[in-house]
């Protein structure tokens, strides 16, 4: 059987990373059977990065590859009707997301006035957590950080270029139906990963305010939370 090896669960969302959750969303639409492995160390993982997905013998990172494997081992159908401007929104639409979860794990872990909130829920939830691993984990982020670049901004700063993405995300995702039609297909995995990431965790960050002041990226992220609940 398949297995998802990925971060743990935070406010009622399978992953608190956005990577994750994408690839445990898809898996849900697509119908597969898979166990599901919440871990932190990132030993064992292909280039040192969660998610990563085992296969068989076959262990798979990155979560755009994870997917192109699934489909293209398991047949899946998913993506089919997709034109070629389509799968090229749905490339350029990734990458915004990229940049997103820069601001959004910023907005945990750098910012002073969120990460108490951020440390404080997870240490609630996870009770074999503790506060010096968080710390660790907060000292490696800022290193991340710096050298990504996000971690030279000043809060104000980086929450202007998350909005900035937020701001395309809205007018991409419809009032109805999903990104390109009735039905999801892989892309609204990645948008759930992301907007449940902001939307559902109750830390009132700038990117959440704008997540709540947009009902469509709301009702988006409801819909894909339904459609993976069974």
């Amino acid at each position: 059987m398949l297995t998802l090896f990925s971060y743990p669960e935070l406010f009622g969302v399978a992953d608190n990373n956005p990577f994750g959750l994408k690839i445990y969303a898809f898996l849900k639409l697509c119908g597969l059977p898979f166990r599901h492995e919440h871990i932190i160390d990132t030993a064992q993982a292909p280039r040192g990065q969660l998610p990563y997905l085992l296969d068989g013998d076959e262990k798979i990172g990155d979560s755009d590859v994870i997917i192109a494997h699934l489909i293209r081992r398991y047949g899946l159908t998913i993506d089919d009707g997709l034109t070629v401007a389509q799968r090229d929104t749905h490339l350029l639409v990734r990458r915004v997301l990229d940049d997103l979860y820069w601001v959004m794990s910023y907005s945990r872990w750098k910012d002073d006035q969120f990460w108490p909130q951020f440390r404080d829920a997870f240490l609630a939830t996870h009770k074999d957590m503790t506060t010096a691993a968080l710390e660790a984990a907060r000292d490696y982020n800022f290193k991340r950080y710096f050298y990504q670049g996000i971690g030279r901004y000043e809060p104000d700063a980086a929450y202007a270029r998350g909005l900035a993405d937020l701001g395309v995300l809205a007018r991409l995702v419809p009032q109805d139906g999903f990104v390109f039609g009735a039905k999801p297909t892989s892309l609204d995995a990645a948008l759930y990963g992301s907007i449940a990431n902001i939307y559902v965790f109750e830390i009132d960050t700038p990117l959440r305010g704008f997540v709540l002041e947009h009902q469509n990226l709301v009702r988006h992220c409801k819909a894909i939370h339904a459609a993976i609940a069974a």
